[in-house]
């Protein structure tokens, strides 16, 4: 079996020279940050005075942070059998992990599935799951992917980084080389207002929490209100369910966030802002990934348009979806 890897040649001087380097950290994130750190190495190696990587789209953005664990008992109820502790990886993801014995062998199964499941599969029997106890939280094994990227960039040789809407602004931090994190609030400020005609009548909205001090910004320099909405889990088995916080009834609702992977929050989030009485609603991006049912999600979904910046390449899926717009 053959083995691809990446060969980089400077087709052209490049000694004292001020280089350039613009790569997406979208698409295939790990082939685009490979070839880039290659290149960033390669154009040292030449003789360059200095090398700026231009990154719109940082690679593992989200990976900033570690995650809190819980650990949760359960009461597990198969064929009889005694009690058995059941573990929760990520309560954000709601998935659980968990060890049955089988019968009266000692033999370990291991399932993941959704958390507002009732049953789960063990062999030819089912066990019903009940909580019983409340969660304890336990030490992270995550990786902070973000600050490893930022390591191997300066190992490479990068002199300076140029990047756009980091997901956490703490980021920045990681890195011991100069980080410009340029924001996309100008251009979307020029959008709202040449192509929304009830701009005035608007209100912007933040999907989440994490995403209020980015809204109230731009509400501010609108001089509108502004609304988010929060995820809300009343109970540890439950779905999160939104709660909007802020009067939406009778406006024009313009979404705003950093990025949308998957579409899932956005979406679920217009049919809420619709429910409250929005009259349209509007979702206005930096970083259109738009992965997996992403596309399906928004051509099924109720949006006047969703706006995204050129962070990265949009052509097949405007095609895609007419909805779509750079």
């Amino acid at each position: 079996m053959s083995v691809f890897m990446y060969s980089v040649e400077i087709g052209e001087s490049v000694r004292g020279e001020d280089v350039y380097i613009i790569q997406s950290g979208s698409g295939e994130v790990n082939d685009n940050l490979m070839e880039l750190l290659i290149m960033i190495n390669a154009c040292k190696i030449a003789s360059a005075s200095r090398v700026t990587a231009v990154i719109p789209c940082f690679p593992y953005a989200r990976q900033d942070k570690k995650d809190k664990s819980v650990l949760v008992s359960f009461l597990c109820t198969c064929t009889g059998r005694a009690t058995h502790p059941l573990y929760c990886l990520d309560l954000s993801i709601v998935h659980v992990l968990f060890l049955l014995a089988r019968l009266a062998a000692t033999i370990t199964h291991v399932f993941l599935r959704h958390w507002e499941a009732p049953f789960f599969p063990i062999g030819q029997g089912q066990a019903a799951v009940e909580v019983c106890t409340s969660p304890i939280c336990l030490q992270s094994r995550a990786p902070i992917s973000a600050k490893l990227v930022a390591n191997m960039l300066s190992v490479a040789g990068a002199d300076h980084i140029i990047t756009m809407d980091l997901h956490a602004s703490q980021i920045q931090g990681f890195f011991d080389i100069p980080v410009d994190n340029l924001y996309a609030e100008p251009a979307v400020l020029k959008w709202i207002r040449e192509n929304i005609v009830e701009w005035r009548n608007s209100i912007i909205v933040s999907p989440d929490a994490g995403g209020a001090k980015r809204v109230t910004s731009i509400a501010d320099r609108l001089n509108v209100e502004f609304a988010l909405i929060h995820k809300e889990r009343k109970k540890a088995n439950e779905v999160a369910s939104m709660v909007l916080v802020g009067d939406v009834k009778d406006r024009v609702a313009i979404l705003v966030d950093d990025m949308a992977d998957t579409c899932g929050t956005i979406c679920h989030a217009a049919e809420k802002l619709l429910e409250a009485g929005a009259t349209k609603v509007y979702a206005i991006l930096t970083h259109g990934i738009f992965s997996g049912p992403a596309i399906s999600r928004i051509n099924n979904a109720c949006f006047e348009a969703v706006v995204v910046t050129n962070t990265i390449p949009q052509e097949q899926h405007m095609k895609d979806c007419p909805r779509i717009q750079v």
